[in-house]
């Protein structure tokens, strides 16, 4: 989904409980009474500070409260698994944010358990975080014909360990190619199949068998 204004932000997060922004760096991010928590040491958001999050909300809120995580992909493996259970289901009146401008840096537990927005603006991002191999399927997924699917993804399922993470993280990285690809070069070509692979990630989040839909969401 996208927004227009960086000032939608809190308007849009008030109706989820967790909603994950792709913006730029440089653009703030303001919500009144928010709470935001950042990295600390080592450029990173410890399992510490996500505790600490979680012990302040372990009481019922009266008001609303927003916790804005920034950067999300900042958040090391432990801490992000900490905040898995209050991603998915959080308490009531308890909205998390999560900023990020690289969305395929985000553990894929995290990405299956939020609503993604993205800015409408051509920005210049920093470079997409992947491995090489990653990239390469992403691109050829990204602009396979029909026939060429089935071979695809049958190249996605070699993966002997973690298959289904593995698509997770290549479908995730040709979101991202195909979202910045569009604000880059104004193509609608990259706008239309976004929906597709916007379904194809949900359905492997929610245990798809990982060949059938890559075939099935992308012809």
């Amino acid at each position: 989904m996208f927004f227009d204004d960086i000032n939608e932000i809190p308007k849009i997060a008030s109706r989820v409980g967790t909603a994950i922004f792709v913006v730029p760096q440089g653009l703030e991010v303001k919500i009144p009474g928010a709470l935001t928590v950042r990295p600390e040491e080592k450029s990173v958001i410890t399992i510490e500070q996500v505790r600490e999050i979680i012990s302040l909300l372990a009481v019922k809120q009266t008001t609303e409260r927003y916790i804005i995580i920034r950067p999300a992909e900042a958040m090391n493996p432990e801490a992000a698994n900490a905040f898995l259970k209050n991603l998915e289901e959080p308490k009531e009146k308890v909205h998390f944010v999560l900023i990020t401008d690289a969305p395929s840096s985000l553990l894929s537990t995290i990405l299956s358990r939020a609503e993604i927005y993205f800015l409408k603006q051509k920005v210049d991002f920093r470079e997409i975080s992947a491995e090489t191999k990653t990239k390469d399927l992403a691109k050829r997924l990204m602009t396979a014909k029909p026939a060429e699917l089935p071979a695809l993804a049958e190249e996605v399922a070699k993966k002997k360990d973690g298959v289904r993470g593995y698509a997770l993280d290549v479908v995730g990285v040709a979101i991202e190619m195909l979202y910045k690809s569009y604000f880059l070069t104004s193509k609608e070509v990259f706008l239309t199949k976004l929906p597709k692979f916007l379904k194809l990630y949900e359905n492997l989040a929610r245990n798809g068998h990982v060949k059938l839909q890559i075939v099935s969401c992308l012809c």
